[in-house]
């Protein structure tokens, strides 16, 4: 028999209608907020382009103009996309949990009867899908300040990138947890923007154990394919393993802490306040 809920009019509709709406109707809300605030984006873009240019100017004064200090612009590509990626990541489900909840909509949605997490899922997916173009853009502008060009296999490319974010999501959730009973918790985003970029610097290949460390193992395996050339085909079968055990792995952890908060800001009747 299937699940069905009741919409405004007193009719039935099936529950898996009502979380295909729900899901859509947030879709369509990441695009409408992305679209009417354009000077905030474009604001946030021209800031990750000047930190890279002063990274990218610091390792050219530093390195001069020799091969080694050239070849390591690839792997900075890389591994800066990947951070400003993983930071939205994390606090795109935080910002939008803190906004709700000054807003006072926060209850609402979950009250919605296709469920907190179904409308949560269309936005967080429309958010990461529009933000991927500009990101992409922002590559682009990279590699003509560089002159140095990445391989863009997306066959290779896409599937990496989701199980390497998977943890950022992770913490994502751990934190927006954070923000269900905490409220204002801004100034530890700022910390785990730190810790992100800790992560996508560690040395995996002098340091094994760092693997296990969330998106170190799909960092360095974009580098391999994105400044490396290789394809999803050519990379070690060990490490696409230990990509989705550690993809997988955080994001549960991410998960479970959610509930855990969740469960407590119930207890404690903060749903409804700030």
């Amino acid at each position: 028999m299937k699940r069905r809920s009741w919409s405004s009019s007193g009719r039935s509709v099936p529950t898996a209608m009502v979380r295909w709406r729900s899901f859509a109707v947030n879709f369509k809300k990441a695009w409408l907020l992305m679209k009417r605030y354009p000077f905030n984006l474009l604001s946030s873009l021209l800031t990750m382009y000047l930190i890279f240019l002063g990274i990218f100017l610091g390792v050219k004064y530093l390195g001069g103009t020799s091969l080694s200090a050239v070849d390591t612009l690839e792997g900075i590509i890389v591994g800066y996309s990947l951070w400003t990626l993983s930071i939205f990541a994390f606090s795109d489900l935080s910002w939008e949990l803190t906004n709700e909840a000054q807003m006072g909509t926060l209850e609402q949605m979950y009250l919605t009867p296709a469920g907190f997490a179904w409308a949560q899922a269309g936005y967080l997916i429309g958010d990461l899908l529009f933000f991927s173009v500009f990101e992409v853009a922002m590559i682009v502008l990279m590699m003509l300040t560089t002159h140095r060009y990445l391989h863009f296999d997306l066959v290779s490319i896409v599937p990496v990138l989701i199980f390497t974010l998977a943890p950022a999501y992770g913490i994502g959730f751990a934190v927006g947890g954070l923000a269900l009973v905490y409220k204002r918790i801004q100034a530890f985003f700022q910390v785990v923007q730190f810790v992100l970029m800790g992560l996508l610097v560690v040395p995996v290949n002098r340091m094994p154990w760092a693997r296990l460390l969330p998106m170190s193992e799909g960092n360095a395996l974009l580098r391999q394919i994105m400044a490396g050339g290789r394809s999803l085909w050519q990379l070690p079968g060990q490490d696409l393993i230990l990509l989705l055990a550690t993809g997988i792995g955080y994001l549960a952890l991410g998960l479970a802490a959610f509930g855990w908060a969740e469960r407590v800001a119930r207890r404690r009747g903060l749903l409804g306040q700030y």
